[in-house]
């Protein structure tokens, strides 16, 4: 009797095993029929999020003006080497959709400052929020640190972080000026912002 209780308690033990180990396989495998739609729910999901998030709008910088969006705080020194270079400059600039300040809808604020730092040409480090106030992604924010020189084509600007529906962000921003008044220092930059969140 004792022998037939261990076959019987052995081919037991051999089932259990055998069901756990389908069960893990199952959860390893891409969803199917068998894993049902809340598998294919999250398997959609997760390819959805390697694909970058792709945001365009036009960043306007008032630096003239009875109501100037950026202000500067420290001057370059009379020494400096470049008539910008140690110049720092403190900015809330509206985002548009359009290039058109006037007309085009306002989706959020470049919070954030800039500052001279290229001693040959002109170039800023740039540091900065992207505070979004309308559409999909309002109440979220960017954050963006980098090189800036505004006479090149085009400037790349990497995203460190996020809030929001852009927690944990990464990616790039690039920069394009697309109006610059060169009496005054007003412009507006086009921006294509590939994000991944």
């Amino acid at each position: 009797m004792a022998i037939k209780q261990k076959g019987v308690t052995t081919f037991l033990l051999f089932l259990v095993l055998a069901v756990v180990a389908v069960e893990a396989q199952l959860q390893d495998d891409e969803p199917t029929a068998a894993v049902g739609h809340a598998g294919k729910l999250r398997a959609k999901a997760a390819a959805a999020a390697a694909a970058p998030t792709h945001l365009h709008f036009y960043f306007h910088d008032t630096v003239s003006g009875k109501s100037p969006t950026a202000v500067r705080v420290v001057s370059p020194p009379a020494s400096s080497p470049s008539p910008l270079f140690g110049m720092v400059n403190v900015m809330d600039d509206p985002l548009t959709e359009g290039p058109d300040q006037g007309s085009a809808a306002v989706i959020g604020r470049a919070q954030g400052l800039y500052m001279g730092s290229d001693q040959a040409k002109l170039g800023f480090l740039q540091a900065m929020n992207l505070v979004f106030t309308a559409g999909d992604y309002s109440g979220s924010t960017l954050a963006l640190l980098g090189r800036n020189c505004p006479f090149d084509a085009v400037r790349e600007l990497p995203v460190v972080g996020g809030t929001g529906a852009f927690r944990f962000a990464r990616g790039y921003a690039l920069l394009r000026t697309h109006w610059l008044d060169f009496s005054t220092g007003d412009a507006t930059v086009e921006y294509d912002v590939y994000v991944m969140h």
